[in-house]
């Protein structure tokens, strides 16, 4: 496959075969004609493997699955749930940091931008890594489920004790292959305003993932955002 971003060498034992793969070469292909066609793709070539290339293999502690990047001007940045610096919060983002509010007792952040969480150890990935812009879930179907299904797989085989928090149906129907025996699972709805009231407000993942992570002897993530 080849797209302006490059997937960090952390990560290419694991998917980089992967990469050169049929399947691959065609999702390569069809993002090509889509920007010679003169649309607008999300996030910006260099930043669609941005969650990779934040937090190496080894390095992950955390795993946070979305869905598709944001399809607003300016929003995608390669990571699930997070806007660059100066780009308002979302309302699942907005939501996200009330529960972390609640739970913690942080403030509320002054940025939407989750850079920082992604450089502690929490991997931000989305199922599908672009999008069309102004057209939510226009690239789902296209490739990218296979290439990060591939990625929690790898997590859930070669690595121990990490904390997956799956957030509504999709998310949940994508995790489901993860070692529950290897690893903490935290399901709850989604953060959007359709669905938080229904029990992703009051879920608790952010301290139940620090306790799980500091019942096996390594520190708790930091979740504050500057």
């Amino acid at each position: 496959m080849s797209v302006d971003g490059r997937l960090s060498d952390s990560w290419q034992p694991h998917l980089g075969g992967l990469l050169a793969s049929e399947p691959m070469q065609a999702l390569a292909a069809f993002l090509r004609a889509e920007k010679a066609k003169g649309k607008a793709v999300y996030p910006p070539g260099p930043l669609i493997f941005n969650a990779f290339n934040h937090t190496p293999f080894e390095a992950v502690r955390v795993v946070i699955l979305g869905q598709d990047p944001y399809h607003g001007p300016g929003q995608a940045h390669g990571l699930s749930f997070s806007v660059p610096d100066g780009v308002p919060p979302p309302p699942s983002l907005q939501n996200i940091f009330k529960e972390q509010a609640r739970d913690l007792g942080l403030p509320m952040p002054a940025t939407g931008n989750l850079t920082p969480w992604a450089d502690r150890g929490v991997l931000l990935l989305n199922a599908v890594l672009t999008v069309e812009a102004g057209k939510a879930g226009s690239h789902q179907g296209k490739g990218w489920e296979e290439f990060t299904d591939a990625a929690i797989r790898a997590l859930s085989d070669r690595r121990e004790g990490l904390v997956f928090m799956l957030w509504g149906a999709y998310a949940q129907a994508k995790g489901v292959k993860i070692d529950r025996n290897r690893h903490c699972i935290l399901r709850a709805p989604h953060p959007s305003p359709l669905s938080a009231h229904r029990g992703f407000l009051g879920c608790g993942h952010f301290s139940a993932a620090n306790r799980y992570l500091q019942g096996r002897g390594q520190p708790a993530i930091d979740w504050r955002i500057p």
